[in-house]
């Protein structure tokens, strides 16, 4: 028996009816070209006899005198937790995402081991798909992506392959980036280490005030007071919807080149557009700004130790029209904080980033100040895979986050590269955000305009 730590216990204090707290990722997937016409059916019948899991995927809760702890479930049901599938015709990628949007809504049953593996078949074109989800309290969004990646193979001709939760992570490695950082978990450690931070960091606390100061004759800075109020930060229902868009990263390259900027730039300039067309055509676009809570890696060298993540909070300039002058906006904001984390050490980076990431964690935990917000959406870029990938002789396609939604922060925009696609998975909540998967078209206008305006064929 193993006690959760208080983070992990945190997710669940957090977690509510309209308020699920679990991370997942819906990975697509072609046919061998071998493959008959019950290759998905022989493919589930093999994944079903994995029904002794590996930890933590064996590990159910127990809760004593206020504690929680993780104890193995010596009843495991694999008919519980792995669904076999199937779309309704027509089978396009617009049933899947409803699917994925209606199984990511369900909280997860605390009596057994909090995860759930769906294989859908009936996608045209020779697809099916993988739809996976687990209990932040189990797992972050990058162990996920980690074990989800491991279980793959480059080989195409591999087969009897293990699914994720019988999967021993010694077997087979597979590099990815040693410093991603998954925003919920970086988010609940700040939160539960505000009091000690603040408490540690008078300083600091002037310094946010200067920032503060600056921020109302300087676009380029960004305060922890300034995002507006915006439909992204009502209440929120349990029900969810799922958007999913692959783009092509040397397009969006050629972008960054020609504007002298980086890819995380040129998405979010992307979501600033996006959010900016949305909210007109809800009639709910605020005068100011909005404002983005970014990860971002402050490493200054090549090592591999340690991590040096900043939260930053950036101005996604959707008061602006102009794509090139909004792209500006967002740049300098973005160069302006790196700046300011410069000259700081890690350990004052830390405490700074708890500081302005108060306001939210108060609200997260208590609720009594909902018009104070220091972001109004978070936009978080994972590394991915940079080799073509297969299960089972199946090739990978395309592997899309589906992360967190949270009580006033109905959106949450997470992506990870894979080959030389970049992949957007949206969640929101779908009564807050209505229609939110027109925030896909929007993020393709703002590519064109941004190529047009470089003069880009």
């Amino acid at each position: 028996m193993k006690a959760l730590s208080p983070v992990d216990q945190l997710f669940l204090w957090l977690e509510k009816r309209q308020q699920p707290m679990h991370v997942g990722g819906l990975q697509l997937f072609s046919f061998p070209e071998d493959a008959g016409p019950k290759y998905v059916s022989e493919l589930a019948r093999q994944m079903r006899d994995y029904c002794h899991p590996v930890a933590p995927f064996n590990q159910r809760l127990t809760r004593r005198l206020g504690q929680y702890y993780w104890t193995e479930d010596k009843q495991f049901d694999i008919d519980h937790h792995f669904r076999h599938e199937a779309l309704p015709k027509p089978g396009r990628i617009r049933e899947l995402l409803s699917l994925v949007s209606a199984e990511h809504s369900n909280l997860l049953d605390r009596e057994r081991p909090m995860w759930e593996a769906h294989l859908i078949e009936g996608i045209r074109g020779r697809q099916f798909a993988l739809y996976y989800k687990i209990h932040h309290s189990v797992m972050d969004g990058i162990s996920a992506m980690r074990i989800a990646t491991k279980t793959l193979s480059t080989d195409p001709a591999e087969r009897e392959m293990a699914p994720g939760w019988a999967f021993n992570t010694r077997k087979r490695s597979r590099s990815l980036p040693s410093n991603p950082v998954d925003v919920a978990s970086s988010m609940a450690r700040l939160t539960a280490g505000i009091s000690k931070q603040a408490a540690t960091v008078p300083g600091l606390a002037r310094e946010i005030y200067k920032v503060t100061q600056k921020a109302k004759s300087d676009e380029n800075y960004v305060s922890i007071f300034q995002a507006p109020d915006t439909i992204l930060n009502n209440t929120i229902t349990g029900s969810r919807r799922f958007a999913a868009q692959s783009f092509s990263l040397p397009r969006l390259k050629g972008i960054a080149k020609a504007y002298g900027c980086t890819i995380n730039t040129v998405v979010l300039s992307m979501c600033g557009h996006a959010l900016r067309e949305y909210l007109i055509s809800q009639h709910a676009l605020p005068d100011e700004p909005l404002i983005a809570m970014v990860p971002m890696s402050l490493r200054q060298d090549d090592s591999a130790g340690g991590n040096q993540i900043g939260m930053i909070l950036a101005n996604l300039g959707t008061h602006i029209c102009d794509p090139a002058n909004r792209l500006r906006v967002v740049n300098d904001s973005v160069q302006e904080a790196k700046s300011r984390f410069s000259q700081m050490s890690p350990e004052e980076i830390l405490n700074f980033t708890a500081l302005t990431m108060a306001p939210t964690g108060l609200n997260l935990l208590t609720g009594l100040a909902p018009k104070w917000r220091a972001f109004n959406v978070v936009i978080s870029n994972v590394p991915g895979p940079k080799e073509p990938l297969y299960w089972n002789g199946a090739k990978l396609q395309g592997m899309y986050p589906v992360s967190i939604a949270l009580d006033r922060i109905a959106l949450n925009i997470t992506l990870t590269s894979y080959v030389d696609q970049l992949e957007f998975g949206l969640i929101a909540c779908r009564r807050t955000l209505p229609s939110m998967q027109r925030l896909l078209d929007y993020l393709e206008q703002s590519v064109r305009e941004l190529e047009i305006g470089a003069g880009i064929k």
